[in-house]
């Protein structure tokens, strides 16, 4: 075929299905800022494609690789790697992945709620629509002072720390009940049970120190915190190079006054004057800090509990063991008496002929009796030395 100059054609639908088998798409939902979510099955070059990161960052959310708790500020968005909750974060929208999990579900919902502005609910409910009241509408409206990505950082940071607060408080109300009936009783059934809840505190501490540790290396960096104002960036983008002129055009926008909240446009005058300002997302990360915090000295105190009780039940079973040893060593100086004692006996009723032993037939019992006198002086005695020695108590 090569010679009469003919190319055999490629079978698109064949290659769709090849790259569907070496990149298999993944569940994604994808939350605007209207509080509409979408189900997306991408693969990872739509998404990367879609969010403008790289592979390597993307790679950090794949379930079946282990990556530590992290949140990456990136050019033109946040990734967000917090146990269960893996997400990617725009000045727009949300992606959320897995989104039919059972611990992913709550955030999703979560989410609907509170990214929609304060005029979204007030228009929902000039139309109609049915809302919890006024108390929706003012946390709606203290949300929306805050960019976009900010509020979805905070879902995601409350949910997580709600979540391991909740794993927490479990494992207190199984651990502590235990713990206290080892003390009172001792057996192999209390003994694996405390076992295995000592296991499953191990691994939920290491899992609240990454939380812990992420938001504290977070806090402890500037630049870190400055790349996530994703909105101070896009503002920043779309503004002209004038000062004043700038600030009146991005105000007269429709089209950026749509993607970023009202606090950025109130800062966008002195965008290049604050870049550096950090304040509001410090405060949020500190608050969530605190709690995570909180939730990482709870499980301090129940290993210091555990080990604690350990080192009673340690000294329990050291007390068992020295009254063991105690018995022994009783044992052991009778044994010795009785040795001396039965030799002794056995020396005068062996069948030999002792010429001394002519008209003494009195010699036999007054040894014997001596003897049995020696070898109870002989216990006393070690006894009293075993006590001054402290090998047995008093």
């Amino acid at each position: 075929m090569a010679r009469d100059g003919y190319v055999v054609p490629v079978d698109p639908q064949a290659v769709t299905s090849v790259k569907k088998k070496t990149q298999p798409a993944r569940s994604w939902i994808l939350v605007d800022a209207t509080g509409q979510g979408t189900i997306l099955d991408a693969d990872k070059h739509a998404i990367m494609n879609r969010v403008q990161i790289h592979a390597r960052d993307l790679r950090i959310l794949d379930p079946l690789l282990s990556y530590p708790s992290t949140i990456l500020g990136r050019e033109g968005a946040i990734v967000l790697n917090l146990e269960h909750i893996k997400a990617i974060i725009t000045s727009e929208e949300v992606l959320l992945r897995d989104p039919m999990d059972e611990n992913v579900i709550p955030v999703v919902e979560e989410l609907q709620r509170r990214l929609p502005p304060a005029n979204v609910f007030r228009q929902g409910h000039g139309n109609g629509k049915d809302y919890t009241g006024g108390q929706l509408d003012v946390e709606a409206g203290e949300e929306d002072e805050s960019p976009f990505e900010f509020r979805a950082l905070e879902v995601a940071l409350e949910a997580i720390c709600s979540f391991l607060a909740a794993r927490t408080t479990e494992l207190e109300t199984a651990a502590y009940p235990a713990l206290d009936e080892l003390t009172s009783k001792i057996s192999s059934r209390n003994l694996d049970r405390v076992r295995k809840l000592k296991s499953a505190m191990t691994r939920l501490t290491a899992r609240v120190q990454k939380v812990r540790d992420e938001l504290e290396q977070l806090l402890d960096d500037d630049d870190d915190m400055a790349d996530l104002y994703l909105s101070r960036k896009l503002a920043g983008v779309s503004s002209p190079a004038s000062g004043s002129g700038g600030a009146n055009w991005f105000l007269a926008s429709p089209t950026i006054g749509s993607k970023i909240s009202r606090a950025s446009r109130a800062s966008l005058a002195t965008v290049h004057g604050d870049e550096n300002d950090v304040e509001e997302l410090e405060m949020l990360l500190e608050a969530y800090f605190m709690q995570i915090d909180s939730t990482l000295n709870k499980l301090t105190t129940l290993r210091e509990y555990i080990d604690d009780t350990e080192d009673y039940i340690n000294i329990q079973l050291d007390n068992h063991r020295n009254q063991l040893i105690q018995l022994e060593l009783y044992l052991s100086s009778g044994t010795v008496c009785l040795t001396i004692y039965s030799l002794v006996a056995g020396v005068f009723g062996m069948n030999i002929p002792y010429t001394w032993n002519d008209n003494h037939g009195y010699m036999f019992k007054w040894v014997v009796i001596v003897t049995g006198a020696f070898c109870a002086s002989l216990f006393v005695v070690l006894m009293t030395y075993a006590r001054y020695k402290g090998l047995v108590g008093s």
